[in-house]
């Protein structure tokens, strides 16, 4: 039997194998509610795994006395199902031919070609992984929001934080 309260508590001392023991342990039964909350595959992965994200980054606010650590954890993917059925509303879902025939992509290749060869923020957009520089061109030519780059890269929304967020991080050490 796991000690979720233990390994939690781990956690918020910093022991990555205590976050690993909890997915171990709970990953599966708790995809399956939050695919059951959902009703997409996709958007379950996600709040799986950002439900783990916030226990490792939570894991100090636990408090044994005011319920049990199951429990904890279950509402924080409770709280992230919620937050993203709430937000679906707002995530555009399109077949990527359909992507071909509003332009978007014509619109964002066109404004990567006309970056100077030789331009840094070019050379630098030119060794992210195509996903990466897609996701941070559509946010910050076409303005989309997170959601609706996934709804239009047929990708989950994690994945396409992820990307923007590494992306960024890898322009950023680039162009210093």
């Amino acid at each position: 039997m796991t000690d979720h309260a233990a390994l939690i508590k781990a956690c918020a001392t910093g022991d990555r194998s205590a976050l690993k023991h909890l997915m171990d342990a709970e990953g599966g039964r708790m995809l399956g509610v939050a695919r059951r909350m959902l009703r997409r595959q996709d958007l379950a992965e996600d709040a799986v795994q950002e439900s783990f994200v916030l226990t490792w980054r939570k894991a100090h606010q636990f408090d044994e006395t005011r319920g049990s650590a199951k429990g904890w954890l279950y509402t924080i993917l409770r709280n992230k199902c919620l937050t993203l059925l709430r937000n679906a509303d707002r995530e555009i879902h399109m077949d990527p031919a359909d992507l071909e025939r509003e332009g978007d992509a014509t619109v964002l290749e066109a404004a990567f070609d006309r970056l100077d060869q030789a331009h840094d923020l070019r050379l630098c957009l030119e060794t992210l992984d195509p996903q990466k520089r897609m996701a941070i061109l559509s946010s910050y030519i076409l303005g989309y929001s997170h959601g609706e780059i996934a709804g239009r890269m047929d990708a989950p929304l994690g994945s396409v934080k992820a990307w923007v967020r590494r992306g960024l991080l890898k322009l950023r050490e680039c162009l210093s």
